[in-house]
């Protein structure tokens, strides 16, 4: 991102910012399934949590259902990038549903973690918030051996068999700065308590969250650009005003801001979520610009190169026509937007 002197108020722009790898490949699931098979093609929860995209996808045809008995038989669902449990894959079978699985990896290795601990007979708290469809999806995968810590506050109500056998995993998207506050108290509780074998808050939720410190200190409002139902969206209003924003606001889109908040400052934050396409950022910047924040600069603290390949069975449909080239993959985010 160039930064661009225009004299006037500043913006700091957050990067990295906007869509993950995992997103990026669930959307792109979609869409890819949606150009090979023609719509409809039903989708099991949001995709991602982000009104713009699911509106997009649905004009596109994507059906977007609750729950897989809402699927005509026989047809063909995609599961969202935060996950389902076992329960819903068998479900999807007994109705002869043809499924894509866009589950991030990352979400996925999760499941193994809990799966593995599972197997080995081991009380797993899983540090998350209950009724997200992640922790349902993981919880799913072990529901007797799982149980949910919402906050550092709910750790004294933790109920073990045995406090030797004791591992703790968490849902992707938490601020990292409270979960180790959670931990922390789980380990004063349970000083045998283990922790899994790599860190579960994925590496887009942590530069996110890294990028808005170090902004934070320096603006005088922070605007995060996000759903709110978008959990790592909501994360990083909360570390924006931990660390040092004076005000922070969260909006989907840039016909939410409003000029009475801005009425004092001369810097502002500007970031997105995960799941949050870099049209919606750059609309926010023009809508600001008309406000006098003509001088944006970019504050990079981490640059993300990780991509992950589209759901096996697509991506051999995709080859088998011939849509895509056999080592074909799509970068992250596609390329760097200049503002």
């Amino acid at each position: 991102m160039e930064r661009v002197s225009g004299g006037g108020r500043k913006i700091l722009l957050a990067a990295p910012r906007g869509y993950c790898a995992g997103v990026d490949r669930a959307v792109d699931a979609v869409e890819k399934a949606l150009e090979l098979y023609g719509p409809p093609v039903y989708v099991r929860k949001e995709i991602v949590h982000n009104k713009f995209v699911v509106e997009s996808l649905s004009a596109k045809g994507a059906v977007f259902v609750s729950e897989t008995d809402e699927v005509p038989r026989g047809a063909r669902v995609v599961f969202s990038a935060h996950g389902v449990s076992p329960q819903v894959h068998e479900a999807a079978q007994a109705r002869q549903l043809r499924t894509i699985d866009a589950t991030c990896p990352l979400v996925t290795k999760v499941h193994r973690e809990a799966t593995r601990f599972a197997r080995a007979d081991y009380d797993i708290i899983l540090v998350g918030h209950a009724g997200h469809e992640e922790v349902e999806g993981t919880q799913g995968e072990a529901p007797e051996h799982i149980q949910i810590v919402g906050s550092p506050d709910e750790v004294d109500s933790v109920v073990v068999r045995d406090p030797e056998k004791v591992v703790w995993i968490s849902q992707t998207t938490l601020s990292l700065d409270e979960t180790m506050e959670t931990v922390k108290r789980l380990r004063e509780r349970f000083p045998q308590l283990q922790d899994p074998p790599s860190d579960d808050i994925c590496y887009a939720t942590q530069n996110r969250q890294g990028a808005v410190k170090e902004i934070g200190a320096r603006c005088d409002v922070m605007i995060v650009v996000g759903s709110a139902n978008s959990s790592n969206s909501v994360r990083l209003k909360e570390v924006a005003l931990e660390a040092g924003a004076r005000q922070a606001y969260r909006i989907d889109k840039a016909d939410e801001l409003r000029e009475e908040w801005f009425a004092d400052a001369t810097t502002l934050g500007l970031t997105s979520g995960a799941s949050v396409p870099e049209i919606l950022v750059r609309d926010v910047i023009d809508v600001l610009a008309t406000w006098g924040f003509t001088d944006v600069e970019e504050v990079r603290t981490a640059t993300e190169t990780v991509t992950f390949s589209l759901p096996k069975n697509l991506r051999a449909d995709l080859i088998d026509t011939g849509a895509v080239p056999p080592r074909a993959h799509r970068r992250q985010n596609g390329p760097e937007h200049t503002c």
